[in-house]
C-alpha cells in the first residue's frame, strides 16, 4: 500500500476531480477532508460511505481510503502532522490538549462524515474559507496566530459533534476515561502485551473487574471484543489493500509466527487469511497495488 508523506507541519490541498487518480493509501499525517461539491462513495478502512456537498471526514495516520467519484467533486484537504497538533495545544495545554487528542485519536473509521447538521456545515465552510485565504498569505507576520485559531475552531466543532453523536445506537458521549482507554488501545494495538485486562486496569487505576464493566457500559462491548475487532479490522485491511505477506502481517501484529496468525484469523473470521484475500481482491480488481 502506498504511504503518503507530509514534508511540512501543515498544508492545504484544494482541487477538483471527476476521477480519483490516487491508489489506495494511508498517510503519516492527519487529514480533514471537506467536500465542497459533487457526490460519490468514500471508502475508509473498507467501510463505504456516500458523500455529498458539506460532508467532512477526519482521517488519521493509520486510516486508508479512496474515493469513487460519481459527479465532479471539489475537495479541500487540510493536512497536518503530530507536531502541529502539539502547537495547537501548547498555548493552554490543560484546555486544548485533551480535546484535540480525544478527537484526533478517537476511533472514527466507521462513522463516515462527522457533520450532518446544515448549520454546522455552513460554519465549517466559512472557517475553511478564511483559513484558505490566510494560507495564501502565509508570509504575513500574523499568519500562524490566525491559522492556529481557525484550526482550533474547526477541531472544536468536530469534537463537539462527535460527543453529541448518537448514530447507529452508539453512546452519545464518552467519559474522559473511556476516551483515554480507546486512545491507549489505538496507540498500542501492535503490542498485545500492553492490552491485557490486568495491564489496562493498572494503567487506568481501576480494578480488573470494574474496568471491564465500565468499558462495556460506555462502549457497548467488552474491552477484549473491542480490541479483537479493531485488530482484525486492521488485518483485513492489510489483506485486502496491501501486498504484505502473511508472515509480515503476523510480525507487524506480534503474533508468534505465521501459523499462529492463520489459526487466530480463522477463529475470528471462519476462513483463512489466504481465502479472505482471494475473496476480497476482486472487489477492487481495478485498483493497482503499490507497495
Amino acid at each position: 500500500m502506498k504511504r503518503y508523506l507530509l514534508h511540512s507541519p501543515f498544508n492545504i490541498y484544494h482541487f477538483e476531480a471527476s476521477e480519483w487518480e490516487h491508489p489506495v493509501h494511508n498517510h503519516t499525517y492527519f487529514e480533514i477532508i471537506f467536500i465542497l461539491k459533487g457526490n460519490g462513495i468514500h471508502n475508509i478502512n473498507g467501510n463505504f460511505f456516500d458523500y455529498g456537498c458539506g460532508d467532512v471526514f477526519l482521517l488519521g495516520p493509520e486510516d486508508f481510503h479512496f474515493f469513487d467519484i460519481r459527479e465532479l467533486t471539489e475537495f479541500c484537504f487540510i493536512r497536518f502532522n503530530e507536531p502541529f497538533t502539539k502547537v495547537l495545544s501548547e498555548s493552554d495545554e490543560s484546555k486544548w490538549k485533551p480535546i484535540i487528542e480525544s478527537l484526533l485519536h478517537f476511533p472514527l473509521q466507521s462513522r463516515g462524515s462527522l457533520i450532518k447538521d446544515k448549520q454546522d456545515k455552513a460554519k465549517l465552510l466559512n472557517l475553511l474559507s478564511v483559513l484558505e485565504s490566510e494560507y495564501e498569505n502565509s508570509q504575513s507576520p500574523y499568519y500562524e496566530i490566525v491559522r492556529d485559531s481557525l484550526m482550533r475552531g474547526i477541531l472544536i466543532i468536530l469534537a463537539r459533534k462527535l460527543r453529541q453523536s448518537d448514530e447507529a445506537g452508539q453512546v452519545s458521549s464518552y467519559s474522559d476515561s473511556v476516551e483515554a482507554i480507546l486512545l491507549y488501545v489505538k496507540k498500542n494495538i501492535y503490542f498485545p502485551s500492553r492490552l491485557g485486562i490486568e495491564e489496562l486496569a493498572e494503567k487506568f487505576n481501576m480494578a480488573p473487574n470494574y474496568i471491564s464493566l465500565f468499558f462495556k457500559k460506555h462502549v457497548g462491548e467488552s474491552i477484549k471484543q473491542y480490541i479483537t475487532n479493531y485488530k482484525f479490522g486492521l488485518i483485513e485491511a492489510r489483506l485486502t489493500y496491501s501486498k504484505l505477506t502473511l508472515s509480515e502481517i503476523a510480525h507487524e501484529f506480534s503474533f508468534t509466527d505465521e501459523s499462529h496468525f492463520c489459526r487466530q484469523f480463522k477463529k475470528y473470521s471462519g476462513i483463512t487469511p489466504t481465502e479472505f484475500r482471494r475473496r476480497n481482491l476482486p472487489i477492487k480488481k481495478e485498483m493497482t497495488f503499490i507497495s
